[in-house]
C-alpha cells in the first residue's frame, strides 16, 4: 500500500525509478493522457496511459472523479507545461466516478455553486488552496503563542453565561419539547434540565480566560464560538473560530503591540509556507477583478496587500479623531454612507471602518477608547473627558476589505467599577459571582482581545465571502453536511 506523494514526485529528479502514486483523476485526454492529484499540492501529475495495450473496459473507468492507484516509472516529460511524468505500468481503479452524476467536471464553476456541494469542493484548486492557507494561518497562531510561553487553554463551549451581553446564543437542552416542565409561573423549568439550569452555546472563552489569566499569566484560547444572529452577509457566520488570549499585567498598549505583532506574524508565517497557493489565489482574484469597473479594483495585488500589512505600522487613533474624520469626510457630507455620522457615540458600522482603512489612511487602523455605552461590561472604564464624555479602553483593528478583525480591550480590574458597571447593563451580578472572585482576590491590571479566525483567512486568501473560507458554513437556514 505504499505509495508516494504527488508533491514529492514533482520535486524529484530520480528518473527512471519505479513508483507507487495514488489520487482522483482530474482528466483523460485521448485515452492516453491522465491529470492526477492526490491533494498534496496543486499541481497535477501527468500519467501516460498505453491505451493500445490496456483493456478497454479499464479504460472507460478512467473518468474524472474517479480514484487510482498506479504503478509506473517516472520520466522526463517530452511535452509542455511540465518537468516529468509517469509511465503507467499498471492502473487500478479504487473507486469509480459516475461521469453523468459527477458535479466537478473539468470547467470553471462558480463559489455559488460550489457552496452547494461544499462536501465536494475540496477538490478543487481554489479551495485545496484555501484550506491549505487556512491550515497554516492555524499553526503559526499556536506557533506564535507556543513561542512566547503562552499557556493554551480549552475554555467550555457549553456555558451558563453570555459574555457579550447580547442575548443572541444558541440554547443547549435536553428537555423534551413536546412535554415541557413547567414551574409555578407556568415558565419553563430549567431545573429538570441536563445541566439543572439554562445552558448556551458559548459566544467567547473570555471570560473563562480571564479566570486562568489570573494565575497562569498569559494564556490563550481558540476554539468555535457561536451567534444567535440573522445575519446573511458576507462577513457573518453562526458558528466561527476565535483566537482569544488574555494577559495578566498588560494595559492597552501592551494589549495593542501583541495584536499588531501576531497578525504580522501569521502573515509572515503563511506566504513563506504557502507561496504556491497564495499566487495562485493572487492570480484567481486578479482575473475576478477584471469583470469589475476600474475604480472598483484593488489598488494593490494580494501579495503586495499582505506585504504592505508587514511593511507598515498600524495607524493609532482614537474612537473621537475617527468621528471627526468620518464626518468631515465626502461620503459623509455628500449622504453617501448609509449611515450617515452625526454625532458623537454612533457605533461605527462596516461601511465606515472601511473608510478609515482604505480611503483615509490606506493601511490597518486601530481605533481605541470608544463610547462606553457601546461596549461591552467588562471594558475599564477611562476617566471622562474634556466634554464628559465616557469611554472605555476598548481597542479594534481594522483590515482593508474586511472592517474589524480583533477586538479587546483592557479588562476593568476594579471591583466596584465592574459591580457598577453590570448592574447598569442589567449583567446579573450574584450569577457572576465566580468571575467577580478574580477582581475579589488578587485583582490586577490585564487584557485581553478575540481575533475572528475566519476573517483572518478571509484577508490572507483574498476570498469575498466568509462561507467560502470555512469548511461547512453554518448561517440562517443552512446547516447542510
Amino acid at each position: 500500500m505504499t505509495h508516494t506523494r504527488i508533491k514529492e514526485l514533482l520535486n524529484s529528479t530520480d528518473y527512471g525509478i519505479d513508483i507507487t502514486l495514488k489520487g482522483w483523476i482530474k482528466t483523460f485526454r485521448n485515452n492516453q493522457f491522465l491529470a492526477i492529484n492526490d491533494g498534496s499540492c496543486l499541481s497535477n501529475i501527468q500519467v501516460v496511459v498505453d491505451f493500445e495495450n490496456t483493456d478497454e473496459r479499464l479504460l472507460k473507468r478512467l473518468t474524472t472523479g474517479a480514484a487510482v492507484s498506479i504503478n509506473g516509472t517516472l520520466v522526463e516529460s517530452l511535452g509542455k507545461g511540465q518537468r516529468i511524468e509517469v509511465k503507467a505500468k499498471e492502473i487500478a481503479v479504487l473507486g469509480d466516478s459516475d461521469p453523468e452524476r459527477f458535479p466537478l467536471q473539468p470547467k470553471k464553476h462558480s463559489l455559488e455553486f460550489l457552496r452547494e456541494i461544499a462536501h465536494l469542493r475540496f477538490r478543487t484548486n481554489t479551495f485545496n488552496a484555501v484550506f491549505k492557507v487556512r491550515n497554516a494561518l492555524a499553526f503559526a497562531i499556536h506557533k506564535f503563542f507556543n513561542e512566547k510561553g503562552f499557556v493554551y487553554l480549552h475554555t467550555p463551549i457549553i456555558t451558563g453565561s453570555d459574555a457579550e451581553g447580547a442575548g443572541e446564543m444558541f440554547k443547549v437542552t435536553t428537555l423534551d419539547f413536546e412535554n415541557l416542565p413547567r414551574n409555578e409561573d407556568g415558565l419553563i423549568d430549567y431545573k429538570e434540565d441536563f445541566f439543572g439550569k439554562q445552558t448556551n452555546l458559548t459566544v467567547s472563552g473570555q471570560l473563562e480566560g480571564e479566570l486562568a489569566a489570573m494565575a497562569l499569566g498569559n494564556i490563550y484560547t481558540f476554539g468555535p464560538t457561536f451567534r444567535a444572529e440573522n445575519s446573511n452577509t458576507t462577513r457573518h457566520l453562526a458558528e466561527f473560530w476565535m483566537v482569544e488570549p488574555e494577559m495578566a499585567f498588560y494595559d492597552l498598549h501592551d494589549n495593542m503591540d501583541l495584536a499588531e505583532e501576531l497578525l504580522k506574524y501569521v502573515i509572515r508565517y503563511a506566504l513563506d509556507n504557502c507561496s504556491e497557493e497564495i499566487e495562485f489565489l493572487k492570480n484567481r482574484l486578479t482575473e475576478e477583478e477584471k469583470s469589475k469597473p476600474q475604480n472598483e479594483r484593488s489598488a494593490l495585488d494580494l501579495i503586495d496587500k499582505l506585504n504592505f500589512c508587514l511593511e507598515h505600522d498600524f495607524e493609532r487613533i482614537t474612537y473621537s479623531e475617527a468621528i471627526e474624520i468620518l464626518k468631515r469626510s465626502k461620503p459623509n457630507q455628500k449622504k453617501q454612507f448609509k449611515y450617515v455620522i452625526d454625532e458623537w457615540g454612533t457605533d461605527l458600522q462596516s461601511e465606515h471602518e472601511r473608510y478609515l482603512v482604505e480611503k483615509h489612511f490606506k493601511k490597518p487602523v486601530i481605533l481605541t477608547d470608544y463610547p462606553a455605552n457601546i461596549k461591552a461590561f467588562y471594558m475599564r472604564m477611562n476617566e471622562p473627558d474634556e466634554y464628559g464624555r465616557k469611554t472605555v479602553r476598548a481597542m479594534d483593528i481594522l483590515f482593508p476589505g474586511i472592517g474589524e478583525i480583533v477586538g479587546g480591550s483592557q479588562r476593568e480590574e476594579r471591583y466596584d467599577r465592574l459591580i457598577a458597571r453590570m448592574e447598569e447593563m442589567h449583567i446579573p451580578v450574584d450569577e457572576m459571582s465566580w468571575f467577580l472572585d478574580t477582581r475579589r482576590f488578587g485583582s490586577a491590571p490585564h487584557a485581553g482581545f478575540g481575533l475572528g479566525f475566519e476573517r483572518l483567512v478571509l484577508f490572507v486568501t483574498g476570498m469575498t465571502n466568509i462561507r467560502d473560507v470555512i469548511p461547512f458554513p453554518r448561517t440562517p437556514k443552512s446547516a447542510a453536511f
